[in-house]
């Protein structure tokens, strides 16, 4: 039985997970730190209730980006990096050739002899 499958969350699309400014807020603080407790990622959004870093920590777990762990009356948040590389290795991937090209394009203008 898969992790979701025990946490009761239905599987969401990390995409969704994603668009929302918060949420990725909350990523960055956790790729920094490694883990927080879910009050001390609250506390770091004064402008947002708490009933909402709640609901934005929910999405951030259906879509596997984050992994809650009680410790005590709190939940822990970590980071699961994984999710992360398989949008950038399957599916970001195929627009770094439009970079490539358009970065061999500058090149190439910025080393031509003035005319």
């Amino acid at each position: 039985m898969g992790k979701r499958a025990r946490t009761g969350l239905r599987p969401s699309d990390p995409f969704k997970a994603i668009a929302d400014p918060t949420r990725r807020r909350v990523l960055e603080l956790l790729q920094a730190n490694r883990s927080y407790g879910a009050g001390e990622i609250a506390g770091m959004f004064p402008k947002v209730s708490r009933p909402a870093i709640s609901r934005h920590l929910k999405i951030l777990r259906q879509a596997g980006l984050v992994h809650a762990k009680e410790s005590g009356r709190e939940q822990i948040y970590t980071l699961d990096p994984e999710p992360l590389r398989r949008l950038q290795n399957e599916w970001f991937a195929q627009f770094t050739q439009i970079a490539d090209t358009a970065l061999k394009r500058l090149k190439q203008r910025v080393e031509q002899p003035g005319d």
